[in-house]
């Protein structure tokens, strides 16, 4: 029997999704990583990024908003601030952010520059996220 990795994604909002999956490919804050079968265990930070992973020959797509993987025992365990799978994604209401993101950070008075860019980058993703899914 082929064996398998258990994912699990998990936000304070509850679980976005709970797979046996057979490799996971993730944005780490100290670059990319995967995982197979097998794999040594760990556990590392998450930036805004996209999460891929395999099942039965075909590559889903996950929005992470940051958070924590562990690794171990043929589980990855992802506890993220949010999450969206491809499918979920709202592409206007990320547009719509994206705009409103790139509007504050042209503002020059009075403008917390880091959580506009934050926004910004979040909005991106959420939008490459859904056209990468869209695209297969």
């Amino acid at each position: 029997m082929e064996e398998k990795i258990k994912l699990d994604i998990v936000t304070p909002y509850g679980s976005v999704l709970s797979e046996e999956v057979d490799e996971v490919v993730a944005g780490g804050s100290e670059g990319e990583f995967g995982v197979l079968p097998g794999h040594v265990p760990f556990i590392t930070t998450l930036k805004i990024g996209m999460l891929d992973y395999k099942k039965d020959g075909r590559t889903f797509h996950v929005f992470v908003n940051s958070g924590y993987a562990e690794v171990s025992d043929n589980n990855v365990m992802v506890l993220a601030d949010s999450a969206e799978r491809s499918e979920d994604i709202d592409v206007e209401r990320a547009r719509e952010a994206m705009q409103r993101a790139e509007e504050r950070m042209k503002k020059e008075d009075d403008l917390d520059f880091v959580r506009a860019e934050t926004a910004l980058e979040r909005a991106i993703i959420r939008i490459q996220v859904s056209e990468k899914a869209r695209s297969i």
